[in-house]
């Protein structure tokens, strides 16, 4: 690191848990963020800050009015703009050192699962259950960690996908259908500050990943209900009928992409 690198991330490399040697490996970091919303806007401000040295922000959608409510990443400028583009103007101004890849068109299942192939953690802030199908079987077949957040109205849930590990289980032993969560925030409306909460831990845990801090949520489930500050953090089985665990974990194939 040069002496302005040093100055900027002053404060993690106070921290024994961080230090000089774990602000490299978030230097070396390279993160897939699906999403840049109200959950991608905190997880990408936040790893821009922190440091990952290289992002990649994949998004179809344009700034619109009704997103500034919660997007804390775009403003009213962007209007009309690629979320891409939009974000990665505003993590530039917030370190401009970091690489930034942009994916602005929808994802086929092959480039989803290329794009996965190249991150070494890949960060869930979609509102899609089949999008987010695809991004956990994506992970399972490369052996990916994956960082799942989810929110609604006044609550959020939040949880780690152990890729590698056999016995861990994913976000289909959560729900094995997407009838079963179908719930969006365009039809049900969401509390702000709940996809910033939510978001900043996705930040968090993805932070502590890639620098090996503490235990991640890697076989549980971290619920938040605002109207009663209430945080519960759930033990998740692997579910042992989950097609996706027996299926998908390390077992890509070209006819599976």
């Amino acid at each position: 690191m040069n002496d302005d690198q040093l100055l900027r991330y002053a404060r993690h490399i106070m921290l024994p848990d961080i230090d000089i040697e774990g602000q490299e490996k978030l230097l070396a970091a390279r993160v897939l963020i699906v999403g840049l919303g109200g959950l991608g806007s905190p997880v990408a401000l936040y790893l821009a800050a922190s440091g990952v040295g290289s992002l990649t922000l994949a998004d179809f959608d344009l700034v619109d009015l009704s997103n500034l409510q919660r997007q804390i990443i775009h403003t009213t400028s962007s209007i009309g703009e690629p979320k891409t583009v939009s974000a990665k103007r505003q993590l530039h101004e917030v370190n401009p050192d970091i690489e930034i890849r942009l994916v602005q068109q929808r994802m086929s299942l092959a480039t989803l699962e290329d794009e996965v192939a190249l991150a070494d953690i890949v960060v869930d802030c979609t509102d899609n259950f089949e999008v987010r199908f695809a991004i956990n079987d994506a992970c399972l077949r490369q052996q990916t960690t994956l960082v799942s957040g989810a929110a609604v109205r006044l609550e959020g849930q939040l949880m780690v996908v152990d890729a590698v590990s056999k016995d861990m289980p994913c976000y289909r032993c959560l729900y094995q259908s997407a009838s079963e969560g179908a719930l969006n925030c365009s039809e049900t409306g969401i509390a702000a500050p709940v996809v910033g909460a939510i978001g900043t831990l996705q930040a968090l845990e993805t932070l502590k990943l890639i620098v090996g801090i503490g235990e991640s949520l890697a076989g549980y489930l971290l619920t938040f209900d605002a109207r009663y500050m209430d945080w519960r953090k759930l033990k998740l089985p692997q579910n042992p009928d989950c097609e996706a665990c027996t299926n998908f974990r390390g077992n890509r194939t070209e006819s599976e992409v």
